[in-house]
């Protein structure tokens, strides 16, 4: 097997308990990379259309990247993948940490879940051998405590990938947790895991990532890091940086600037939240405790807090919000208080909650209980207004343990809007059932991709609302350095073909690599059109494209051409303009052969 891969995967079925083991080809590897790519490749081969997300069908999967747990700066990423119960789509949620890599240690470039337990159970896979374990002390624990219980059990250079109670509860906006804090997020996949009743897979071992060429690989991460911390343009390098603030450095200046979307989409941060002391970048560093890197990465960008020594007791360990949780759980609800992030961040990580779509949601009942859509005899007492941090903490706490109206709100805002009718829809803002990630399309930030498909893809993309995901040819680098296990913040667009050949040892052009992004891609889509979804079907909220625009602000007057975008990828990928159809001469050139007979029978 090339350098890079374990060679072999986990396929495990709930229901029997059967374990198998089976080996990867090199021409799958080469051609969809890892992560995500080599997920929807083995998902759209073995499981049927139109299975239901939260049925034994649904394949749950956890793959890491041929770069993940090898000497690649920031190579510690994993991607948990399956059919999103949130959407109905492709799902996928990336996060770092330390189990990806642990996962390779243990043997393994993957793991596939299939059937239902009739019992709560661990997967525990130790140095090569996997074993179902009973999960009975840890079923109704949080994630920190199932973390904790599992390390002792197992010892400390085990690594644990977990739900809390939001998905053995079967929140639809639950997620999966490893590290006390790093979460695969978005897609609802924890509870995916939570209706198959596993509660966590444990990976530990000493096993060797191996390197095709390991001299060039050391000596690209020494080219690396040199210019990491080059600092000839003057002030900071990009490692000192991002090292001490993470990406709460921007959460002040894009709740004014236009970047972040205020007062659930309907706000002008610089009129409705002038005040954003509290998301400044030493506020919310303000009780830091100490740095904390993903598996061997330089930067160590994230952070953990000391104890909440004010109204809000937040244990020692707590992760410092970073820029998604500032912004939904700040911008989004007018909420100005530091503390009550960090608190609300606490508790979305304990129970294992997706924090963009938890703030997201607690921002659209504000608004519900503003216009009298909901009062206090629904909500229970709590006063559900703007800016309101107490309410917003206790409403956090409810959603994330389905309690009295958090039940309500606890699968994201389009079930809330329809179970509290009235016209709740009007305040929902989602696509396709997920609520979008917290930068505006209108402002068109330099993020991944290019400014032509930059808004397109909260529509467009095979996993709806998403800010990291891409749409258009300018994404195919995106999807490649995703699923090769790579941190999109270690800046290692222009090291990707490099690292990837002395890892790999097989050569790719950057036409090549191209191509792979283009299959992974056309591949994650195909798997909605076989599920009957065609994203140009959805509707896209007025508040996220500014129609009516802004009369002032940094957005005033802007509406954003999200169809205009659209219509020209479509062309670029030469997917059809009315079904999304890929062609079928562009599925043949792409080798997706089964992909072809499916579309075009």
């Amino acid at each position: 097997m090339a350098g890079g891969y374990m060679g072999k995967v986990l396929f495990v079925n709930l229901s029997t308990g059967a374990i198998e083991i089976e080996a990867l080809d090199e021409k799958t590897c080469r051609d969809f990379i890892g992560g995500y790519g080599l997920g929807a490749r083995i998902l759209y081969s073995r499981q049927k259309a139109k299975v239901a997300a939260l049925s034994g069908e649904n394949i749950l999967g956890f793959l890491t990247g041929p770069l993940t747990g090898t000497p690649a700066p920031t190579g510690a990423r994993y991607v948990v993948v399956g059919k999103s119960p949130l959407t109905g789509t492709w799902g996928d949620a990336n996060s770092g940490g330390e189990f990806g890599p642990y996962l390779k240690f243990a043997g393994y470039d993957g793991v596939f879940f299939t059937g239902i337990s009739d019992r709560p159970v661990y997967l525990l896979i130790d140095n090569g051998k996997a074993e179902l374990k009973d999960a009975a002390h840890l079923w109704g624990k949080d994630t920190y405590e199932t973390e904790s219980i599992l390390e002792d059990e197992h010892g400390s250079e085990s690594r644990v990938s977990c739900i809390g109670p939001s998905g053995e509860k079967l929140s639809l906006i639950s997620c999966i947790i490893n590290q006390r804090g790093c979460a695969a997020g978005r897609s609802g996949l924890g509870a995916v895991m939570g209706s198959k009743r596993l509660k966590a897979v444990v990976a530990r071992g000493n096993q060797t990532v191996a390197l095709a060429d390991k001299q060039a690989v050391d000596n690209l991460r020494k080219k690396y890091m040199a210019a990491l911390n080059d600092t000839k343009s003057g002030g900071h390098s990009y490692r000192e940086s991002f090292h001490k603030y993470g990406t709460a450095s921007h959460a002040a200046i894009s709740a004014q600037n236009g970047d972040s979307p205020v007062k659930n989409w309907a706000g002008i941060g610089v009129v409705d939240f002038p005040d954003v002391s509290g998301l400044e970048p030493d506020a919310v560093i303000a009780n830091l405790d100490k740095h904390i890197g993903c598996w061997h990465c330089p930067i160590a960008c994230e952070a953990s807090l000391k104890e909440g020594t004010g109204e809000y007791r937040y244990v020692a360990g707590t992760r410092r919000p970073e820029y998604e949780t500032l912004a939904s759980f700040g911008a989004m609800c007018l909420n100005n208080n530091t503390e009550s992030i960090a608190m609300a961040n606490y508790i979305c990580n304990r129970y294992g909650i997706d924090t963009i779509s938890a703030g997201c949601t607690i921002a659209f009942a504000i608004e519900c209980y503003e216009n009298g859509l909901i009062t206090r005899k629904d909500t229970g007492g709590i006063e559900l207004t703007w800016g309101n941090h107490r309410a917003i903490v206790s409403m956090t706490e409810k959603l994330a343990g389905r309690e009295g109206f958090g039940d309500v709100l606890a699968d994201g805002v389009k079930l809330a809007a329809e179970r509290i009718g009235r016209g709740a829809e009007k305040y929902a803002v989602h696509i396709g059932g997920q609520e979008l990630g917290m930068h505006d399309p209108k402002l068109i930030p330099p993020m991944v991709g290019n400014v032509e498909s930059a808004s397109a893809r909260y529509q467009m993309d095979a996993t709806p609302g998403r800010h990291t995901q891409g749409f258009g040819p300018s994404s195919f680098g995106a999807h490649v350095l995703s699923s090769a296990g790579l941190c999109y913040f270690g800046n290692m667009w222009m090291q990707l073909k490099d690292f990837m050949n002395a890892v790999t040892g097989w050569g790719y052009s950057r036409d090549e690599l191209n191509k792979a992004g283009d299959r992974i891609a056309t591949l994650r889509h195909a798997f909605n059109l076989r599920e009957g979804v065609n994203p140009l079907k959805w509707t896209v909220h007025p508040r996220i494209t500014g129609e009516p625009p802004f009369e002032s602000g940094p957005l005033a007057g802007v509406t954003a051409d999200i169809t205009g975008q659209i219509y020209r990828n479509l062309g670029a990928l030469d997917w059809d303009r009315v079904t999304t159809k890929p062609g079928k001469k562009k599925l043949l050139s792409l080798g997706l052969n089964d992909v072809a007979k499916d579309l075009w029978p």
